[in-house]
């Protein structure tokens, strides 16, 4: 099953100490500390694989690297390697911070903070801002990654403290004191997957959805001629036919149609049942819905308002969407049987189309209006 939810700890680095020392070579006798290096960020990248969730299933804890302590000879320390959380594009992030007690005592323009001798005892003292206050007041945060190769900073790492160098003054030019890294942003975080697509297929269970998806696409989805074959969303790139008559550099520019086979729905879906509302929320983000209905169906009208049914309970914007009928599975009904079924579908008041993949006509019908989305 596809793994579209998660639940994530996530904690960006924390800066590194500076440091207190001292140069021994005559001509240059003072405080020679460096600053501490700043630790590593979390950060979300944008993957085509609907399935990225998964390597989430049973690891929750995730830290970037902290900040490397300042050296001697006012070396400053290495920062702390970002971590890259990699999540398919259409997934939305919840995040709480859980260090906000920490991040809101950060030293403030003018303030005084902590800082530490080289063998780690506090001393207090007057000093700019290190950069406190990370999350700026914001305790929650929301993120949506939209597209592949996108990075979005999640948690920002902690500064890396002040060495002793940095504190020398004519009034004190041997400073025993160093600044303590700064905390990087931490979070508790909730993880959920909305597919994006521009065409989002839907229906009752062996409606021929995932059929249609793989004639018009090279997605590969798995058909069986029996209910619920599709369980999880399948996603097919469709390429009109101005795109592939075009040279080589202009189909790279081009933007292809992204259609989302949608698993099937029953009636109390929206309440949970069958494979339950979780796929219904994938079709909130397709710009239009095209909803199939099998030609074999004992009673056309009526699944076909069932699943409508659906979505309105759901949400009422589903419900509004541009949407087109297809009559799918029509080489299994006679000529007299498909009129009737076009008449009775019409009566919805929306553009049909009667299907078959063995049908090259209606196939072609089919890409043509494909093509005008484009």
């Amino acid at each position: 099953m596809l793994t579209d939810e998660v639940k994530l700890h996530i904690k960006a680095g924390h800066g590194g100490a500076g440091k207190v020392c001292f140069s021994t070579i005559p001509r240059n006798m003072g405080p020679t500390g460096g600053n501490g290096g700043h630790g590593g960020s979390v950060y979300l990248e944008g993957v085509s694989d609907l399935a990225a969730l998964r390597q989430y299933r049973y690891k929750k804890d995730f830290f970037a690297e902290d900040g490397i302590r300042g050296g001697e000879a006012n070396r400053e320390g290495r920062k702390g390697e970002d971590l890259i959380l990699k999540v398919p594009i259409g997934t939305m992030v919840r995040a709480r911070l859980t260090n906000a007690d920490q991040m809101e005592h950060d030293p403030q323009e003018g303030g005084t903070f902590q800082g530490v001798h080289e063998g780690g005892l506090p001393s207090k003292l007057s000093a700019r801002k290190l950069g406190g206050g990370l999350h700026g007041g914001i305790t929650e945060k929301e993120f949506e990654v939209t597209k592949v190769g996108e990075r979005i900073l999640i948690a920002k790492g902690g500064k890396g403290g002040k060495g002793n160098f940095m504190f020398r003054s004519s009034r004190n030019p041997s400073p025993m004191i160093a600044q303590p890294g700064l905390p990087g942003e931490e979070f508790d975080a909730d993880f959920e997957l909305r597919i994006i697509a521009d065409i989002g297929l839907i229906g009752l269970p062996n409606a021929g959805k995932s059929s249609l998806l793989n004639e018009l696409t090279k997605a590969g989805a798995r058909v069986a001629n029996y209910p619920f074959t599709t369980l999880e969303p399948n996603l097919g790139v469709y390429y009109p036919s101005a795109i592939l008559k075009a040279s080589d550099e202009e189909q790279k520019k081009a933007t292809p149609i992204i259609i989302a086979d949608i698993p099937g729905l029953i009636e109390g879906a929206s309440a949970g049942k069958g494979l339950g509302f979780k796929f219904l929320r994938h079709i909130e983000r397709t710009k239009v819905v095209i909803h199939c209905v099998a030609a074999d169906s004992v009673d056309i009208s009526a699944g076909y308002k069932a699943v409508r049914g659906e979505l309105s309970k759901y949400d009422k914007l589903l419900a509004a969407k541009e949407s087109y009928i297809f009559l799918t599975k029509s080489d299994l009904a006679d000529a007299a049987t498909l009129k009737k079924h076009m008449t009775a579908l019409k009566r919805f008041k929306k553009p049909v189309l009667t299907v078959s993949i063995h049908n090259q006509e209606q196939l072609g019908e089919v890409k043509k209006l494909l093509d005008r989305m484009s």
